[in-house]
């Protein structure tokens, strides 16, 4: 039988963080899914299938690190699910999250998650939350091309919306996920789901490419001249939460974290997933 959902994961070097994920996984609520993760050329993830043995677990092993767009547009040729769903390698979800999203998805064919911005620190290997900041904004498509509240993470779209817009822009880089929502609804239906089912990690410690405004500046101007957004100052979703214009569609959300840290198999068993599990 094949998969309702494919969650698509690029990884890059990041095994202990996407241990928890796979942990997050094993703990939905709805369990017709697929997992696909894209190893974009770091080190060997072959220890996940021994770990967590329940999983539909597809890994990918790429020679030579093509970065995250490409990465994805992979991870996503390998789908064999009626939807897809993205998910960063060191972004959480909740265990209800899948189920929330399939019910959310019914009558469109993108549907996004509010999230939680969380900052970790790190004690004995595991990611405790040091801050938590929700961010909730209501869709408006008009704003949407001015300041982005779109996070893929965690997002679910109908696997069926690359035939009609195409893969992800490997030229967009920092913005290919703003990209792809503009890209699909101008031609497709786009909702929002007012659960914060999305833990996004914005630590200090973690390595984050929205964190590099500068960097972020040359494809900002390259995704305004593909779209004709015209002339938009360079944001990552830490400094959307004080931008006013945003703050305008700050809107209620779900919060249904219990803050407790996700400790994974690989974290409490170590070297021995079969003999330990």
């Amino acid at each position: 039988m094949l998969p309702l959902v494919s969650v698509v994961i690029p990884t890059y070097n990041r095994l202990t963080m996407l241990s928890e994920l796979m942990e997050a996984l094993v703990l939905q609520t709805r369990k017709d899914f697929e997992v696909i993760v894209v190893n974009d050329g770091g080190e060997r993830v072959d220890s996940l299938k021994e770990y967590y043995p329940e999983l539909d677990l597809t890994l990918i092993d790429l020679t030579e690190n093509v970065k995250h767009v490409q990465a994805r547009n992979i991870g996503v040729s390998f789908a064999k699910g009626e939807f897809i769903m993205l998910i960063d390698d060191d972004d959480l979800i909740v265990p209800t999250h899948i189920e929330t999203m399939l019910e959310k998805i019914k009558d469109v064919d993108l549907v996004y998650s509010d999230v939680e911005i969380v900052q970790y620190t790190t004690k004995n290997g595991v990611r405790e939350a040091k801050t938590r900041h929700l961010f909730a904004y209501e869709l408006d498509l008009a704003e949407m091309r001015k300041f982005s509240t779109f996070v893929p993470s965690g997002c679910l779209y109908r696997s069926y919306l690359h035939d009609q817009v195409g893969k992800f822009d490997p030229e967009m880089k920092n913005y290919w996920d703003w990209d792809f929502f503009l890209r699909v609804s101008e031609r497709c239906t786009v909702a929002r789901s007012e659960v914060a089912g999305v833990l996004y990690d914005f630590s200090e410690e973690n390595s984050n490419q929205s964190k590099d405004l500068n960097s972020m500046r040359f494809y900002l101007d390259r995704l305004s001249e593909k779209h004709k957004l015209g002339d938009l100052p360079t944001k990552n979703f830490w400094l959307l939460l004080e931008e006013p214009e945003v703050k305008n569609r700050e809107s209620p959300s779900k919060v249904v974290w219990n803050g407790l840290q996700l400790i994974s198999r690989l974290q409490r068993f170590g070297t021995s997933p079969v003999s330990s599990i």
